[in-house]
């Protein structure tokens, strides 16, 4: 809460750079829900103010009918542009221009191409970027488009975690996948040293779960998908990942029968969390059954990439992908803030839906603490949204469609109180029902 300490400097002769004012201010972390105005100035949050304190500053940022929150930071982002081909995206294209200002990218760099990684996308982007450091030594090259390169032949477990904890300022854990085709090439073995190396480094393992690479067609097929959830937990340790719950394909928290895993609790029990990776595996009908059994998400990352937005593709990458049916090339568009809208419309609230892009993902992805709250003091990192209300056809992949009431869309990010206008152009139109 606001009060005089946090206004005492803020002068006529020393004012506040910014101040927001007449937005709706939701902050989960310190428990704000109304009315606030936000006081910036050298590029930090200086003061969370009543409506009715008025204080100097510089200028005044009408907000009126829009939401206020802390910076939205992005779970899942695929921003290794160039290196892994049409994979990786443009980071700003999906940071701080889709009204998004921290991004975790999932698996783009290895071991071997972080530094890379560190000086063409950490460096100069205007978006913060962080890394989930990925498991294989590929990293994430064409958006896994060769399953040879992620055998076991393909980690190398010492020097993973070497450059983890060499990297620690912008490495934050793992990326691995536990999927059908996989499992039905090499088994476990991937994950075991995928798990290995988690524990050795004392970070996060984040797991892709659900159906990826096509099955092979020459061995053993046979693995059954309801199997792997079961395989897969008793290796991990507490404050790993589960990613993908809503997923539509086989080897997700939801059986064949439509039913949701009994592991599914025990590994929440353990203390695994739950992250809403939503790209193209997203299903409302798969999110619907694991709700309705009490499986709620602890974070949401969009996990866009460039064979699932309309992004030109770069000369020479592939036409289409290996994976044909689970890839969606150029028919979807969507962002963080539409990610949000489908939580919104699957009936969470709106705090909760907030709380999954700020400061639950600082608590499990490990980022600073002075991220995700708008705490005096920290980074004026800031997500100004659009909120709208009506009636909105949402739609997935598999072709479900959802009425939604309240729509979000990103109107402007401050990123250490530099203001950036979310005029990317892969920010989805959402048409009124």
């Amino acid at each position: 809460m606001a009060d005089a300490a946090q206004i005492t400097t803020l002068t006529t002769a020393s004012p506040a750079d910014t101040v927001l004012v007449g937005g709706h201010l939701i902050d989960p972390a310190q428990g704000l829900d109304g009315p606030w105005n936000l006081a910036i100035r050298d590029g930090r949050i200086a003061a969370v103010l009543p409506p009715d304190q008025d204080v100097p500053a510089r200028q005044r940022i009408d907000v009126r009918g829009k939401l206020v929150i802390p910076g939205m930071i992005d779970t899942h982002a695929h921003v290794f542009q160039h290196v892994t081909g049409r994979f990786g995206l443009e980071a700003d294209l999906c940071g701080v221009h889709s009204g998004v200002t921290t991004l975790i990218d999932q698996g783009g760099p290895s071991c071997m191409t972080l530094p890379a990684f560190r000086e063409f996308v950490v460096k100069p982007k205007r978006s913060r970027v962080f890394a989930y450091l990925s498991a294989y030594l590929v990293g994430g090259m064409e958006g896994h488009f060769y399953p040879s390169l992620y055998k076991p032949d393909c980690l190398d477990v010492d020097a993973t975690v070497k450059s983890a904890l060499a990297n620690t300022d912008i490495v934050k854990g793992f990326k691995a996948h536990a999927e059908l085709g996989g499992f039905a090439r090499w088994g476990a073995e991937v994950m075991r040293q995928s798990a290995e190396i988690a524990r050795r480094a004392d970070l996060p393992l984040y797991i892709h779960f659900g159906q990826l690479w096509p099955l092979p067609e020459t061995g053993d097929a046979g693995v059954d998908a309801d199997t792997i959830l079961a395989q897969v937990v008793p290796l991990l340790k507490a404050g790993d990942i589960l990613a993908h719950p809503f997923t539509r394909h086989p080897g997700g928290f939801v059986d064949r029968q439509g039913r949701v895993h009994g592991i599914v609790r025990e590994a929440l029990a353990m203390g695994l969390k739950v992250d809403v990776g939503h790209g193209s595996h997203f299903s409302y009908r798969m999110a619907r059954i694991a709700l309705d059994a009490g499986i709620i998400p602890h974070t949401l990352g969009a996990d866009m990439h460039g064979y699932n937005t309309m992004v030109p593709a770069p000369p020479g990458t592939p036409d289409t992908h290996s994976d044909t049916e689970h890839m969606f090339f150029g028919k979807v568009r969507f962002s963080l803030a539409s990610a949000m809208t489908a939580m919104l419309a699957l009936g969470l609230p709106l705090d909760q839906v907030v709380r999954m892009v700020t400061c639950n993902v600082v608590d499990v992805f490990g980022l600073p603490r002075e991220l995700g709250a708008l705490v005096p003091g920290n980074p004026a990192d800031v997500s100004v949204l659009h909120l709208e209300h009506g009636r909105w056809a949402l739609s997935d992949n598999e072709g479900t469609q959802l009425i939604g009431q309240r729509l979000l869309r990103p109107a402007f990010c401050l990123r250490d109180g530099m203001r950036f206008e979310a005029d990317a152009s892969i920010l989805p139109v959402v048409q009124a029902a």
